[in-house]
């Protein structure tokens, strides 16, 4: 099967699994969207050589969020993409803080494929907060998940200068947000 369309099949599949789901911001964006701007991240800092990453960013909140199996993953778009997912998922029986805590810590042990992805989502996550945040978030609760979003990626480092500097593009301009207008 080409690469392309194993990242379409991904894509329908993302599309498909997510269709209920919303952003939580104030534009409640469907969910796709961030799947989409997540795999464009990837696929534009590695120049769209490696499909399978481009195929997890597509697929990486599939388990954590509805339940796909790792199984099905592995079965329709093979292993190494499960595994991907699989290293990218957080742990949702896991209370919040523990999820938090343990993605600053693991993040500087994951893969080069994995850390891509972290990455991208999180630049994906820190731009909704400046453009379109959770509306129950005041401005420190915003304030304190960039500022977590910057701990895990400081674990990233090193793994790609391009994502790395949307990343601080994108804290700057959320710190710009959230400070008061005047």
């Amino acid at each position: 099967m080409s690469e392309l369309v194993s990242v379409m099949r991904a894509t329908d599949a993302a599309a498909r699994w997510h269709v209920h789901q919303r952003r939580k911001g104030a534009a409640q964006e469907p969910y796709i969207n961030h799947l989409l701007e997540v795999a464009r991240l990837v696929t534009d800092a590695t120049d769209g050589i490696i499909p399978r990453v481009v195929i997890a960013a597509l697929l990486h909140d599939a388990i954590e969020d509805q339940g796909i199996t790792a199984e099905t993953i592995a079965s329709e778009f093979g292993q190494h993409v499960a595994d991907i997912v699989m290293e990218v998922t957080d742990d949702k029986t896991l209370p919040k803080d523990e999820r938090k805590r343990r993605q600053i810590e693991s993040a500087p042990k994951k893969s080069r494929e994995a850390k891509l992805i972290k990455l991208a989502d999180k630049i994906s996550n820190v731009r909704a907060v400046a453009n379109s945040p959770v509306p129950d978030w005041s401005v420190e609760r915003r304030h304190e998940y960039v500022e977590w979003a910057k701990e895990v990626v400081a674990g990233l480092r090193g793994t790609s200068p391009w994502l790395e500097k949307q990343f601080d593009e994108a804290v700057e301009n959320a710190v710009r947000s959230l400070l008061p207008l005047g």
